[in-house]
């Protein structure tokens, strides 16, 4: 029942009660009736001849006054409990939530203004706090990216001093020695170009302006180019790499270049990371499956455990076994390939199996030529 209605209802009691008194009082008194009149008088006559008929008259009026004064009590006790009870129970939350505390639930209790007020309150109580563990969990988060990105820094800092410091002290006395030293110092460099890379990404992911610059790219010719420039770093640190492609030459897709590249480039380091094989090798497979282009990177490394599986794409979420200073990694490589491929319209998910290797799969939608017999339609339809 809304407010308008109880305090209507409290309105015609309170009112209702004395003005019907009142006014059959004067109605009798007042009557013109010679027969209700004579009624009155033998009525007032015979009560004045019961003996205290005026004690009577006075507990009667007594009567009424007490039950005027009870309607009163109930009408304000209804209304106490209909609007200062809810009202007080929104005070007291409005103080926790002026003290930080948002772990309590506020239960509407009416139908009324004020019940829908607390469910409006409430729903604010739960935006707040969904807001405030978003707010901590992202300050979790950057905390934990600037320690992982702080200590794979220094990794590489070190060995580019290390070796800096073998040139200038002559330990690198043969064009060997220090064109080895030198190729070390722009790999590390390069690791730390890829980790600040990275750290920008991840910047641009939670303001959702990645640099998207989309162009048709073939299919084939794109993912040529990309093997070679995979195989060849590969190769480098001795793995062996293996690429297939069965798409038609003809196949097109609507991507961007750059950001495909760091998606296949941070499954491939996430695989070499966490090889544990003499024999270390990946393979890669490109095939046409209809209207997108799938892509298969599958290494033979330790593998994750099945109930992991769901987390890998999740920021920061290493497991457990690799939690050493030996993986390295931002723990964001994931889950910048996981934003890029759904960014283009694509999915990204994964397979594995302890000791054996995993498998990263990503489909993206092919390129389709528009129909021009369509197309022709659609305009003679809008002339029309």
């Amino acid at each position: 029942m809304k407010l308008k209605s109880k305090l209507a209802i409290s309105f015609i009691m309170i009112i209702l009660i004395p003005v019907v008194s009142i006014g059959l009082i004067l109605l009798l008194i007042n009557t013109t009736d010679l027969e209700a009149a004579e009624r009155i008088t033998a009525i007032t006559a015979e009560m004045r001849s019961f003996p205290g008929w005026k004690e009577m008259m006075v507990d009667f009026a007594i009567c009424i006054v007490i039950i005027l004064l009870l309607t009163a009590v109930m009408l304000s006790v209804w209304l106490y409990r209909s609007m200062i009870s809810p009202i007080r129970k929104l005070q007291e939350a409005t103080k926790s939530i002026k003290d930080g505390n948002l772990d309590f639930v506020l239960e509407a209790e009416s139908e009324d203004e004020i019940g829908e007020l607390s469910r409006d309150f409430e729903e604010m109580r739960q935006r707040l706090k969904e807001s405030a563990e978003e707010k901590l969990n992202a300050e979790t988060e950057n905390r934990e990216l600037v320690r992982n990105i702080s200590h794979d820094l220094k990794t590489p800092i070190t060995s580019i001093k290390g070796y800096a410091e073998g040139i200038l002290d002559g330990v690198a006395d043969t064009p060997e020695k220090q064109e080895k030293y030198l190729r070390t110092i722009l790999s590390k460099a390069m690791e730390m170009t890829t980790l600040l890379n990275e750290l920008t990404i991840y910047s641009q992911i939670d303001t959702n302006r990645i640099p998207y610059h989309f162009t048709r790219l073939n299919a084939v010719d794109y993912f040529n180019d990309c093997a070679e420039e995979v195989g060849m770093d590969l190769e480098n640190k001795g793995i062996r790499f293996h690429f297939f492609s069965n798409a038609e030459p003809d196949v097109e897709l609507i991507a961007d270049p750059e950001q495909l590249t760091r998606v296949i480039h941070n499954i491939i380091n996430n695989s070499v990371k966490y090889m544990d094989k003499t024999d270390r090798m990946i393979r890669m497979r490109v095939q046409d499956v209809g209207d997108f282009v799938q892509v298969e990177i599958e290494d033979n490394g330790k593998g994750i455990a099945v109930h992991e599986l769901p987390y890998v794409f999740d920021r920061f979420y290493r497991t457990d076994e690799s939690r050493n200073s030996a993986t390295g990694g931002s723990g964001i490589g994931l889950s910048i390939a996981k934003k890029v491929i759904e960014d283009h319209g694509g999915k990204i998910w994964v397979s594995s199996k302890e000791g054996f290797g995993t498998t990263m799969y990503f489909v993206i939608r092919r390129y389709i030529e528009p129909d021009p017999v369509v197309i022709k339609d659609v305009k003679t339809k809008e002339r029309k």
